[in-house]
């Protein structure tokens, strides 16, 4: 008999795609990129490293402007964000990340604000007070870092989507590495090379996460892996690998002594970052189109369970 074909009702998908558009992938490449940002300017704070400090918080700053705006502009009416601070859910990715957000934002906010501070107001009370403010502003800021660099793929693992889902373990190393990667490349673009080598140790080390936790997923057992080493969700995932070693390579290399180097590099790290977010984004809307990512695993966990059933 010829393979059967894997069909739903009235010509239906089993799961309903989901309805985000490009807005929401971009929103978690932009979350991220703020909190790796916040993490070196941080550790640019804490070393004497003023000119990395200042451009990572203010990029910081700026992706933060974006990511809001990217996640109230999705919601479709910005009231609705103003809703979901009403309770706090524990059981919600998605209240547990908007708390995230709300805390991790007036540090970050507070500590680029004291880095914008005109020089002639700097001698002043309030320019001091600030400015005294901005350290620990900035420290708490990076506190938080690491959880708004995660929840986004925690929010993703618990939907139905199985391309989300099945790699739950996986995908919150994908993008905390993903983000450790952009923040390094922002600071590599925009910062002096003599100030920049945290910069370049942290891109290399969140592309090096990154890269394993994405290889990780593409040899798990399963039908799931499909969706990410097939299409185009395949081909932006190729193109951020390609991207993202290319910019760790140059960052442990020619970044150190060269200024243009240092800002391709960056770049290469920051576009691989946003195509990773984009590469997943595709797999999981893959995975909820095509029945098969449904029906297979639900035959082989049936398949497994008659087989324990008949052996006892």
């Amino acid at each position: 008999m010829p393979p059967a074909e894997f069909r739903s009702y009235y010509g239906r998908p089993v799961l309903k795609p989901p309805v985000w558009e490009w807005r929401v992938p971009a929103y978690f490449f932009t979350g991220g990129l703020s909190a790796g940002a916040a993490l070196l300017a941080a550790g640019a704070d804490l070393t004497g490293r003023p000119a990395l400090c200042r451009v990572c918080r203010l990029g910081g700053l700026g992706a933060l402007l974006a990511s809001t705006y990217l996640l109230i502009a999705d919601l479709g009416r910005p009231e609705r964000f103003h809703h979901m601070l009403r309770v706090a859910k524990p059981s919600s990715p998605m209240s547990v990340g908007t708390w995230i957000l709300v805390a991790y934002s007036p540090g970050h906010g507070l500590a680029a604000t004291a880095e914008l501070l005109p020089a002639a107001l700097r001698a002043t009370l309030p320019g001091r007070l600030l400015r005294a403010a901005g350290r620990p502003a900035g420290l708490a800021a990076a506190a938080l870092a690491p959880a708004l660099a995660s929840y986004t793929a925690v929010l993703l693992s618990q939907t139905a989507a199985p391309a989300w889902h099945d790699v739950r373990k996986e995908l919150p190393f994908v993008f905390t590495g993903s983000a450790a990667a952009s923040g390094g490349g922002l600071g590599m673009l925009l910062a002096p090379v003599a100030e920049a080598g945290p910069a370049r140790r942290l891109g290399a080390a969140g592309a090096a996460a990154e890269l394993v936790a994405s290889r990780l997923i593409e040899r798990r057992p399963g039908l799931v892996t499909t969706a990410y080493t097939t299409g185009r969700a395949h081909r932006l995932r190729q193109a951020s690998k390609l991207l993202t070693l290319g910019g760790a390579a140059a960052a442990l290399t020619v970044a150190r002594r060269s200024r243009p180097a240092a800002a391709v590099a960056g770049l290469a790290l920051l576009a691989g970052s946003v195509l990773q977010r984009f590469g997943v984004f595709e797999a999981g809307v893959a995975s909820t189109r095509d029945p098969a990512y449904v029906v297979v695993p639900q035959r082989e966990r049936l398949a497994a369970a008659e087989g324990e059933r008949s052996g006892r």
